[in-house]
């Protein structure tokens, strides 16, 4: 079934007011939010891959369950993927007609949710079942991608809310799948080629 939701009405007036005041904004403050928004899911690579390297360095179990979070958070992109698919919400540069520091996706780049932030969340929350450290950094990142996405223009707030809560959600359900038996899916793995991802 194909929805179309009018985020406008949902919190148009927010959205307007975050990208008014990134208008009045410093120059140097936009052009580095806007290199986070288009370039920052690096970093939550570079944590999976921090997060993968320390835990190989522990054991296999522990190797298994940093393996998974990328694991997570490509199913989380897929889920969230699947709901802009049924749920056809415009961009609101285009709805509202607004000049934002991001030029406007095409009409047929669904606005909701957001995936940038699904993808942040998902990441987060699966890097703190590996390291509570690299999961709280990889959460602050997060919460600063989503904001982004907003102060460029891309995204309603509730875009990028719902798209935190798909990500968070779908990396828990995954990570606890994971740890009812990381020794037997180490076992597994173990006995295929994917043996070096899993010592040191």
């Amino acid at each position: 079934m194909m929805l179309a939701l009018s985020g406008a009405s949902v919190d148009g007036s927010l959205y307007t007011d975050v990208v008014d005041l990134a208008r009045r904004s410093p120059a140097w403050f936009d052009d580095t939010v806007s290199a986070w928004s288009a370039y920052g899911l690096a970093l939550f690579a570079v944590l999976m891959l921090a997060g993968w390297w320390r835990a190989r360095r522990v054991d296999a179990a522990a190797a298994v369950t940093a393996l998974a979070v990328p694991v997570a958070v490509v199913l989380a992109y897929l889920v969230n993927s699947l709901v802009k698919a049924a749920v056809h919400e415009v961009r609101p540069c285009r709805t509202l007609h607004a000049v934002t520091l991001e030029a406007c996706p095409a009409r047929t780049d669904w606005s909701f949710p957001s995936n940038h932030a699904a993808i942040a969340a998902a990441a987060a929350v699966a890097l703190f079942f590996v390291s509570r450290r690299l999961g709280a950094i990889a959460a602050v990142a997060a919460v600063a991608m989503a904001v982004s996405r907003v102060w460029v223009g891309a995204h309603y707030p509730h875009d990028v809310a719902v798209g935190l809560v798909a990500g968070a959600l779908v990396a828990f359900a995954v990570m606890r799948v994971v740890l009812r038996s990381p020794e037997g899916l180490a076992r597994r793995i173990a006995a295929t080629r994917l043996r070096p991802l899993l010592v040191s």
